[in-house]
């Protein structure tokens, strides 16, 4: 060593302090790479993330190579620092020398690096599996040796070593991936992966037509009232029943009638015939497990039954499409036909308004995990039914019973919520 330049010194420990920053700047980019966009640049052949994915294949031999060779130049580079401060200053320089290479071992070799792979993880991992991955094959028995040494220490603490931790997302996790995508998801795609997600927390007896809100045809009806429905019907599908909707008979496709119509041909009996038998739905099916039953089926149409297997309503594909992509089938005067808004900012709304609706439409938030109508909600919370007049307060909205139609609230006053600036 004595024979070396101290210029030969200074280069080879410029050099040994690069490559402390190469193995430092590589571990973290290696280890901060995105799992997910990395499994979707292997399915389009990226050298890359190929080269990348296969050494985190076996992260406990990839660590211990960078560790290896990170530790052999730190120390390396310690030795020639203190040969320097040795031909320098004497042995009185050696603690200002190991002091001095510390600093600039932490700054330009340990922080600097990793701060910038933190920031561009793929520029530099997928640069260094280019590396990696011949160096891994060249000192893999030196490696082995290490993993072998550490992997027995680790069992000796009960660690199992072929138990990794779980990868897949929840839903949850699922959720807040969506909404931190930003730009990357435009914010309507955003709100539909959100309400997709949001379905199975939703059952069919949220979104269905209410029993007494369902158009039908009754075969008991007048023949010319029937022919009047099926022109002027705003629906392509409709429940056929006598008398009562549970009796029902089945669903017909008013398609398949208007050219018995059109031609004169058009009979109870072949009403009879186009009928198609009823699909009965419980009415605590979450709506994703509905959207496969109504493909699996080839049905787009069913109805809402209870425990009891009385019929409680309707529920078509289109409405839990609805609740994904927003209202499309309807018009939206027709959603607002229960909401009048009033002079002093109050409400006066219809008591078998949807809570779901008025939630979603006025972006309120009153209680929906009970009673799915105002009335139900109002009537429930007073635990009587209520007078014209009475006014109770429901998660801050203060609200008024307007008229009262038998034993069921006709119309109610509801207030925007309450702020504390208000009180």
């Amino acid at each position: 060593m004595d024979e070396i330049p101290l210029s030969v010194l200074f280069a080879l420990l410029v050099v040994l302090l690069l490559l402390s920053g190469f193995f430092s700047s590589s571990e973290t980019g290696l280890m901060s790479l995105n799992r997910y966009r990395l499994r979707h640049l292997v399915k389009h052949k990226h050298k890359g993330a190929m080269r990348a994915t296969k050494l985190l294949e076996t992260p406990d031999r990839l660590i211990g190579l960078i560790l290896l060779g990170n530790n052999f130049v730190n120390v390396l580079a310690s030795s020639i620092t203190t040969i320097i401060a040795l031909r320098l200053g004497g042995e009185a320089a050696i603690a200002i020398a190991a002091g001095l290479l510390t600093f600039v071992i932490l700054i330009f070799s340990e922080v600097a690096p990793k701060t910038v792979a933190a920031l561009y993880p793929e520029k530099i991992a997928f640069k260094a599996a280019l590396i990696y991955t011949p160096l891994l094959k060249i000192l893999y028995p030196l490696v082995w040796v290490i993993n072998a040494f550490a992997n027995t220490l680790l069992k000796c603490f009960g660690i199992k070593l072929d138990k990794r931790e779980n990868e897949n997302l929840s839903t949850e996790e699922l959720r807040t991936v969506v909404n931190e995508a930003g730009a990357l998801i435009p914010k309507r795609h955003q709100k539909m992966l959100l309400s997709i997600l949001d379905l199975e927390k939703v059952t069919v007896e949220d979104i269905m037509v209410p029993r007494n809100e369902v158009s039908g045809i009754d075969l008991n009806a007048d023949w010319n009232e029937i022919i009047d429905i099926l022109k002027h019907s705003l629906h392509t599908r409709l429940p056929v029943y006598k008398e009562d909707i549970n009796q029902i008979e089945g669903i017909i496709h008013i398609r398949n009638v208007l050219h018995l119509l059109a031609h004169d041909e058009f009979t109870r009996e072949a009403l009879l015939e186009e009928i198609r038998d009823p699909y009965f739905i419980p009415e605590a099916t979450p709506l994703n497990t509905q959207l496969l039953n109504f493909q699996r089926q080839e049905r787009r149409i069913g109805l809402v039954v209870d425990e009891y297997g009385d019929i409680q309503g309707m529920v078509t594909l289109e409405d839990i499409l609805e609740e994904i992509v927003g209202e499309f089938t309807t018009d939206p005067s027709m959603l607002t036909k229960d909401i009048h808004p009033q002079a002093d900012g109050s409400f006066l709304i219809d008591g078998s308004a949807s809570i779901r609706d008025l939630n979603k439409m006025l972006h309120w938030t009153l209680p929906s995990d009970g009673p799915k109508t105002l009335n139900g909600l109002l009537t429930e919370y007073l635990e009587s039914i209520p007078e014209p007049g009475t006014s109770v307060k429901i998660t801050e909205h203060p609200v008024e019973i307007v008229q009262m139609q038998g034993n069921m609230i006709k119309t109610a006053r509801i207030w925007p919520q309450l702020n504390q600036t208000d009180l």
